[in-house]
């Protein structure tokens, strides 16, 4: 089975859209818990709630990897980062069992790309995707890492990854907004 996240109701058939690699993808995860990270992206949902006006695709926020099985570990980087970035934010999970030609992402574990149309099969609404981690993590389908349980050298790891975020970013000023709103503390 195949999961792809959207903020779009009523999808029959997901096209390729022009992706991070600046190719035309459709990205699907092999695992269903993996595609609720993606129901909200933290800079796009800080600008909509601030009222800053962006035009263009949004800077991805993505604060999670992989532990060596595979279980997906989001961080949070700031306080509270996981609610809010999640909470209250519904969407779909797609799903379908055949995408005909695709590529294993080599970087993102059971994740793949196709290049082509995909009939969708079922649609799942989650209402709160901050609910659905939260279940998904008591389950022990995702590891869930708080902001208070980083370690020293992990907290000065963000310190510098945010400022260097913060300096590489002048092209995007909403998203050096987000970063000065949500990491004012470094």
């Amino acid at each position: 089975m195949f999961f792809h996240a959207s903020q779009t109701p009523n999808i029959k058939v997901l096209t390729p859209r022009i992706s991070n690699h600046g190719k035309p993808f459709i990205y699907f995860t092999q695992k269903r818990e993996n595609a609720l990270v993606y129901l909200s992206n933290a800079v796009e949902k800080y600008c909509n709630e601030s009222g800053i006006k962006h035009k263009g695709v949004y800077k991805t926020w993505a604060s999670y990897g992989f532990n060596k099985d595979g279980i997906l570990e989001l961080d949070e980087y700031y306080p509270n980062a996981a609610e809010d970035t999640y909470k209250g934010v519904s969407g779909f999970i797609y799903s379908a069992e055949k995408i005909g030609d695709y590529q294993e992402m080599t970087d993102i574990p059971f994740a793949v790309i196709s290049e082509n149309p995909v009939s969708i099969e079922n649609c799942e609404f989650i209402s709160d995707s901050y609910k659905a981690i939260l279940e998904s993590a008591q389950r022990g389908e995702i590891i869930l890492k708080r902001y208070e349980e980083n370690s020293l050298a992990k907290l000065e790891w963000i310190r510098k990854t945010i400022t260097d975020e913060y300096k590489n970013s002048i092209a995007s000023p909403e998203y050096r907004m987000f970063l000065k709103a949500k990491f004012d503390f470094i």
